[in-house]
């Protein structure tokens, strides 16, 4: 589980480096169409598609930090033993949803190379996003598996068990 908690922080990183270079473009957009009456062409293409690709991007390290929100009103009186399946159940749950993901985008992704889609302004190929996002999808849905055959702390010393049923 080392391993992927490994992968899960570089894709989280690349997020945020990508989060910061559409921020920074988006400054000088903004900067330049107040100040020099210029501005980047196509700047919201750019930032939908990479925003897009950096959210896919950190699902893995949010899965792998248990970072996605638990409803535990009804089950927060049971033993710590149950609490422990149904996570475990929980998991697997999302490790089926993000294998699920994961295909059907490798197929709009596929689908999206061979008709050649592209942006309305720039021309950017859109499969290039699809290409980024199948891998942390499935990042995410192994990492839900793992989880759901070794515990959901195997692997994470970050987190502490009573900081996640509280």
């Amino acid at each position: 589980m080392k391993i992927l908690h490994r992968l899960a922080k570089l894709f989280a990183i690349l997020a945020g480096l990508l989060m910061t270079l559409i921020t920074l473009m988006t400054c000088a957009s903004l900067m330049g169409r107040n100040f020099l009456e210029m501005s980047l062409t196509g700047d919201f293409e750019l930032t939908g598609v990479a925003t897009g690709a950096a959210i896919a991007m950190f699902m893995p390290y949010c899965q792998a930090k248990r970072g996605n929100i638990i409803v535990d009103f009804f089950t927060a009186q049971l033993n710590p033993a149950k609490q422990g399946l149904l996570d475990r159940f929980g998991a697997l749950l999302l490790a089926l949803l993000f294998a699920l993901l994961a295909w059907r985008t490798a197929l709009g992704g596929l689908n999206s190379y061979d008709t050649n889609t592209e942006s309305q302004i720039l021309g950017f190929p859109l499969w290039t996003v699809y290409a980024v996002m199948v891998p942390a999808f499935v990042l995410t849905a192994v990492i839900g598996l793992g989880q759901t055959l070794f515990g959901l702390e195997a692997g994470d010393t970050d987190v502490d068990a009573d900081e996640v049923h509280a």
